[in-house]
């Protein structure tokens, strides 16, 4: 507010602004007060002050400052896979109606709703089963876990549609369909909450979580009416049916790589901590997210030709929260030498077998004892490659760098805290002395 004149109160000058951030406001109005009149000038055109307000209902609030840079190139792929997989649906739902009997005079109600049942059934304790066994592990492989779960979504729309194709065995096919779309709901779920909050530089996930609802209601409208036009096009078409929902399928995977590609997370989990140190212990400097993230893998490390040994994988040849009743007696043995001598006040145990790294986590350790196990093991990995003394050397090395290395990524944007790793379940007390009593 503004006042001029001998006194403020003969002519006043108001602005009005609009927008739902302070750092994102545009001005709608000047408002000039006089004792005779008063006087409003609009900025801007009436088209681009709907158009701010259409957009607000699908970006967070404060965009594009409140969110990473890598959330719209994510977020245009997402869409774009999201889309191809609405319309699939339309084919591959048409599929499983028409196997199921509707339309067919002698189909009975009870029939196709014991199938369509048992198809959730499956579904629900598939899903169950899979978070108990994977539930851990997602969090520290966000990208891997989101392609694995577009791909068992593939999987069963394929079974949907080809379930006609064997009627003897259609319950069979379409229960496996429903099985390997379970997975897709936990791991999808599951990895879209960590990715949320990788998004939100402001505390603005719910934020965030919402738009994301209203652009996929979108997509999700356009994909159906699409789909139930492709749906009318090929009916009767066995062949156009099949080539519309292979190609579709190919775009989906290869969106959803592009997707998974552009995101730069900046936690630490296994592979990240390799590639991260690694390159510290060459050179001494950091890689940015931005950089690890083009050196990430993204696929399952089975699917390369490489070996596990490459360094590059350091990371694969690291064991983390070993059972010490499964060790055999020469490994204990020098496990209980470990715990008698090198890690008197450290909370974990490591213990070199072949160029593997078993790491045995003391059972009052807290999240950074776990980085910082892991991060020692990968430093003794990498000198079994060098034929150095492991246990010394690597002692020696994380007594000189390992707080400087973690300074040097915490002020390289790295949330340097904990590991993503997998739940450790088991955990070991040792009392270090004469006599060690080991405890599970």
């Amino acid at each position: 507010m503004e006042a001029t004149g001998e006194e403020s109160t003969e002519f006043i000058v108001v602005e009005e602004w609009s927008g739902s951030s302070s750092t994102k406001l545009n001005r709608t109005a000047t408002i000039t007060s006089s004792p005779s009149s008063i006087a409003i000038r609009r900025s801007g055109s009436r088209f681009n002050q709907i158009s701010r307000r259409v957009l607000q209902a699908f970006v967070p609030e404060g965009f594009p400052g409140s969110v990473t840079p890598d959330y719209v190139p994510f977020q245009t792929w997402d869409l774009l896979q999201g889309l191809s997989t609405y319309i699939r649906t339309m084919l591959s739902t048409q599929a499983l109606l028409s196997a199921i009997g509707v339309g067919e005079k002698s189909a009975t109600v009870i029939g196709a709703t014991f199938q369509w049942f048992l198809r959730d059934l499956t579904g629900m304790l598939g899903g169950i089963l899979f978070t108990f066994y994977q539930g851990s592990n997602l969090d520290s492989n966000a990208k891997m876990w989101r392609l694995i779960a577009d791909l068992m979504n593939d999987l069963g729309m394929l079974m949907d549609l080809v379930s006609p194709l064997f009627p003897s065995a259609f319950v069979f096919i379409v229960c496996l369909g429903s099985l390997s779309r379970s997975f897709t709901g936990v791991a999808s779920g599951a990895t879209r909450a960590a990715l949320t909050q990788h998004f939100a530089l402001q505390n603005n996930a719910a934020d965030i979580s919402a738009k994301e609802g209203s652009q996929e209601t979108v997509a999700t409208m356009i994909g159906m009416a699409l789909g139930m036009l492709l749906a009318h096009i090929t009916m009767g078409h066995p062949l156009a049916i099949w080539l519309s929902f292979l190609s579709l399928t190919v775009f989906h995977m290869y969106a959803n790589y592009k997707a998974v590609q552009c995101l730069s997370l900046n936690t630490l989990n296994c592979e990240r901590s390799s590639i991260l140190l690694q390159h510290f212990m060459k050179t001494g400097q950091v890689l940015s997210p931005e950089q690890v993230s083009a050196m990430e893998h993204v696929l399952p490390l089975w699917t390369t030709s490489c070996m596990s040994k490459n360094t590059k994988f350091l990371h694969a040849r690291v064991r983390l929260g070993v059972r010490v009743s499964s060790l055999n007696h020469q490994e204990m043995v020098s496990l209980l030498h470990s715990a008698g001598s090198h890690y008197k006040k450290a909370k974990y145990l490591l213990l070199e077998q072949k160029g593997t790294i078993s790491i045995v986590m003391h059972k009052e350790s807290i999240a950074a004892d776990v980085l910082q196990a892991f991060l020692h093991a990968l430093v003794m990995a990498y000198l079994v490659d060098k034929d150095n003394s492991t246990h010394l050397e690597s002692i020696s090395w994380m007594d000189k760098h390992y707080h400087k290395f973690i300074l040097k990524l915490q002020s390289s944007g790295w949330t340097a805290e904990r590991l993503l790793a997998p739940s450790i379940i088991w955990r070991a007390n040792w009392v270090p002395g004469p006599s060690n009593e080991k405890n599970d």
